[in-house]
């Protein structure tokens, strides 16, 4: 499944820079994500090789959405990802947003600054309804992360995940 025909911008924020990841970016994603504390919350394990972190590219560029490397403006260093996968585009256009962010920068508001113009950016230019995300139940950092940025819980717990979704109206766009 493809991207459609829609091109997926760079995004700059007052700290950040987001850019569509490609395979230029395997040392970044290979350095990012093999540390235990960015994929502790993730189903996957530490990268153990470059070929796991191309891996982890290709899925995103194969699959029917996009993911965005998260860069410092001050010093252009890879701090994180971020976007949207499984996008559904039929009736209810729908995705699931995902996201990480190395440990230095954790407690600072770099996720909520990156993911505000990535969820407008859904809404606006994908046409999502909804966008979707499942967290562990003992990842608090996203939980109170989505509830900051006003993504409502389901009640029932599914494969001991906590799923929450984001309605457009709630974003405030019709």
């Amino acid at each position: 499944m493809s991207n459609s025909n829609l091109i997926f911008p760079d995004i700059e924020t007052d700290r950040l820079k987001l850019a569509i990841l490609t395979l230029d970016d395997i040392e970044s994603v290979f350095n990012h994500f093999s540390d235990e504390n960015v994929t502790r919350f993730m189903d996957i394990s530490p990268c153990k090789d470059r070929n796991e972190a191309e891996e982890i590219i290709r899925f995103h560029i194969d699959d029917s959405g996009c993911r965005w490397g998260i860069y410092s403006k001050s010093d252009a260093e890879f701090i994180g990802t971020c976007g949207f996968h499984c996008w559904f585009q039929g009736e209810q256009p729908r995705a699931e947003i995902g996201f990480d962010l190395a440990r230095g920068y954790w407690g600072k508001g770099i996720m909520q600054e990156a993911l505000k113009p990535v969820i407008e950016f859904g809404f606006k230019e994908m046409s999502l309804n909804i966008i979707e995300a499942t967290v562990e139940q003992e990842n608090d950092r996203s939980i109170n992360l989505l509830r900051k940025l006003n993504f409502e819980r389901e009640i029932e717990l599914r494969d001991q995940l906590i799923y929450y979704f984001l309605l457009r109206e709630h974003w405030g766009l019709r």
